[in-house]
């Protein structure tokens, strides 16, 4: 199957594996809160991201990890669209805007964001619907829970199936509400609401989500499952995420959501060169 997918004019080519470089313009977030809180500091990773082969950056306004306090949708606003704005202009490639609000998601896509990458997979009231009139690609996330809770004990019958199940439901919401499926994106949602045996259970079945016909993006990069396994801080864990980033992409996922751009993009060259090997073969 074929996936070229279109950004409001930018394309965004996931026939083999691809970066999505992490941008967060945020004072919490989990591993680089404060890191680019200023915009001319945001803009220069971006394009340091860009020139080390990330295929598109997401910028996200809100810190997601475990326990975070939500912010208004002014102040997330003010982070995100000074930068978006800037980089739509200056980067070839296209800009992802990280976000649950529909309010956030029209001002991005206005300033020329080219997709929305949403934790709740649409689920805010109006997000399902202001995504269909847009008319840009959409990641749709698998979170049990919210970020202020999803940790709190998560349980799974079987959670492959259950992440699978739930994918599904939300690509069949989404093309009812007029978002074809060629414009749709999948995330398992490493550590979003998930125990270590939960993403490990997720990141060896990553091939079941291939049959519902969308391409898959993970995001492994310095999570607390790398941690726990290694049992290292999170400015140890680049070796494990390389690991981790590779079987991913061994599995399928087309879209690697990173810190580490560069890294990541050695590995994915061996593999892209392995898996161009056996299909010529």
């Amino acid at each position: 199957m074929t996936y070229i997918i279109d950004c409001a004019g930018k394309c965004l080519d996931l026939n083999s594996p691809q970066i999505m470089g992490v941008l967060n313009i945020t004072p919490d977030s989990f591993s680089d809160g404060g890191n680019y809180l200023a915009p001319d500091t945001a803009i220069r990773r971006a394009h340091q991201m860009q020139e080390q082969g990330a295929a598109i950056i997401d910028i996200g306004g809100e810190s997601s990890r475990p326990g975070a306090a939500p912010v208004s949708i002014d102040e997330e606003l003010e982070r995100v669209i000074p930068v978006i704005e800037i980089l739509v202009r200056e980067l070839p490639i296209p800009v992802s805007i990280d976000t649950c609000k529909p309010e956030v998601m029209r001002a991005t896509i206005g300033a020329g964001a080219g997709m929305i990458n949403d934790i709740y997979a649409l689920r805010a009231e109006g997000a399902l619907e202001t995504a269909a009139e847009l008319g840009v690609p959409v990641c749709l996330m698998h979170m049990q829970g919210t970020p202020g809770t999803m940790q709190q004990s998560p349980q799974y019958q079987n959670v492959v199936t259950e992440v699978k199940s739930f994918l599904k439901d939300r690509i069949t919401q989404c093309i009812k509400s007029g978002i074809p499926a060629n414009r749709l994106l999948i995330d398992p949602g490493f550590g979003f609401g998930k125990t270590l045996e939960h993403n490990l259970l997720l990141l060896k079945g990553l091939k079941e989500f291939l049959a519902l016909n969308v391409p898959v993006v993970a995001g492994l990069s310095r999570k607390s499952m790398i941690g726990q396994i290694l049992d290292v801080p999170i400015a140890d864990r680049l070796y494990g995420n390389i690991a981790a980033a590779a079987y991913a992409a061994w599995q399928g996922v087309r879209l690697l959501r990173v810190h580490d751009v560069s890294e990541t993009r050695d590995a994915l060259r061996i593999i892209n060169a392995i898996i161009k090997t056996d299909e010529k073969s």
